[in-house]
Parts: structure tokens; sequence; C-alpha cells
């Protein structure tokens, strides 16, 4: 398994095989590189959940003034930065800092695939109440390279341009 130091994600995205939009050099590390949690999150609202039902959610807003998260509740966030990854495996985690103040940015999903392009939906929970703040540097996205015939993504969730709830019960119908 390899993953892209910091200058070689830069090199990939001077070469088109990296969409990182909007990128800053700032926000490269040594091995990935941050990305920012988006205005926008969902929250399901009828409960209990059913894998074979849409599970309707509702839209929060996170003011410039931030807005307190709660635990034992899902927040679908979204990234800023919109990704393309044609050529690499794009793998997310949350950054040290964000994790030491009790939240969490995937549950489950941090594996990205071969050819997804979109904004990333984060699974963020909390372990106690936290003051959020949109434009922060949540979670880190690192890239590995690939090896044999590469078999782009072509999923439900491609393209998406924010958070998106489970599509799961597509799969029922």
């Amino acid at each position: 398994m390899s993953i892209l130091t910091g200058d070689q994600i830069i090199k990939e995205v001077e070469m088109g095989n990296i969409v990182i939009t909007p990128f800053n050099m700032k926000q490269v590390n040594p091995n990935s590189y941050n990305l920012k949690l988006g205005k926008r999150l969902l929250v399901y609202n009828n409960f209990p959940l059913d894998m074979r039902k849409e599970n309707k959610t509702q839209e929060l807003i996170i003011p410039d003034d931030g807005l307190y998260l709660n635990p034992g509740v899902l927040y679908l966030g979204e990234t800023e930065e919109y990704t393309e990854t044609p050529n690499h495996v794009p793998h997310i985690e949350g950054r040290s800092s964000i994790g030491r103040l009790g939240m969490q940015v995937h549950i489950t999903a941090g594996f990205g695939d071969t050819g997804f392009r979109g904004k990333w939906t984060l699974e963020i929970t909390v372990v106690h109440p936290l003051k959020v703040y949109h434009g922060t540097e949540v979670c880190q996205v690192a890239y590995q390279k690939t090896f044999g015939k590469i078999s782009a993504y072509s999923g439900r969730y491609l393209g998406q341009n924010g958070a998106v709830p489970s599509c799961l019960f597509q799969d029922y119908a």
C-alpha cells in the first residue's frame, strides 16, 4: 500500500490527476490534504429509521457564530471542497485536533473509490456537546496508488454536491 506524500499530492493536482477545488497550499500535510466543514448539515428527523425506506432529513445551516452539536445525533455534513480522484483511492480520516475535542467525522465510510467526484458526506458524531464552525479543517484526505486495471466508481453518490443521506433503500426497489 503506497500513500502519496504532500509533495506528490501537489504534483498530482498540478497534473490534473487529483482535483481539489478550492485548493489551498496551506492545507497540504506531509501525507494528506485537510478538508473543511461546509455550512450545511442534515439530520434524520423521523425515527426509527428503516433501511428499506427513504428516511427524511432536515437541513441545518451552520451560522457564522457556530452551531452546537449534541451527542446521540448523527449529523451528515459536507466538505467545502469538491474532489475528483480518477487514478487514486481517496481515504478520509478525522484530524487529531478534532478527535481530541470528541468529534468523529466518519462512522464507517472513510474509504473512497477511484473515480469518485463530488463533495464528501461526513458522518459526524460528538461525545459531548461541541460548538462547530463552517470553514474549519475537520478531516484529511490521503491518496493511495492503484495497481491493475482501474474500474471507475459509478455508484449512486457520484457527483454529489453536498451531504447526501443514505440511499440504501434503492437496493430494495
